[in-house]
């Protein structure tokens, strides 16, 4: 979430707003929709180093119980590519260098209590319904099911959750970049 959230934002509001790196790259056959693509692919390029190097370590560690967790990697890059898709949806909303308090006024709450440090069941029954609406919860839960051999029809409720923020973060930055560049 991080490493995808924090490559999406800063360096694509400076490229989009400093830099105009975009007004550039929309002068070839390249579209709006390549761009979002484009930097979201980056971010995951990134990730994946993230991705491949925590479960190398787990492994070494001992801490893998499953042969599930071969799919730790690819279930990490689509939480990657989710979390791209959702900075480049927010960097297009951004006036500022001061609105990047709201990243982390989103991304930290969610990092503390999304089920990663503490089970959903110890959280209070209000809360509980919550949640699940975040897309760092079913990442979480994926991992984890994924790395501890608890496998089941879920994931692919996870995985589908995942997907429909990844579609819709790129459709969303798509429309708002064709807003800002094609004016």
């Amino acid at each position: 979430m991080n490493g995808a959230i924090y490559e999406t934002t800063g360096n694509v509001f400076f490229k989009l707003n400093y830099a105009k790196t975009y007004d550039g790259v929309l002068a070839t056959p390249m579209g709006v929709r390549d761009v979002a693509v484009g930097e979201t692919i980056f971010a995951l390029m990134r990730g994946s180093v993230y991705a491949v190097a925590f479960v190398a370590i787990m492994l070494v560690l001992g801490l893998i119980e499953s042969w599930w967790a071969i799919l730790a990697v690819p279930a990490a890059l689509l939480i990657g590519a989710a979390f791209a898709a959702l900075g480049l949806s927010a960097v297009t909303l951004m006036r500022s260098w001061a609105d990047f308090a709201f990243i982390e006024l989103l991304t930290l709450p969610m990092f503390l209590f999304s089920a990663t440090f503490v089970p959903l069941s110890e959280y209070p029954r209000a809360v509980q319904w919550v949640l699940p609406i975040t897309p760092l919860y079913h990442g979480v839960d994926l991992m984890r099911a994924l790395t501890l051999g608890n496998v089941g029809w879920s994931a692919l409720i996870h995985v589908a959750y995942l997907l429909g923020v990844l579609a819709l973060g790129v459709w969303f930055t798509a429309r708002r970049l064709e807003h800002k560049l094609l004016k």
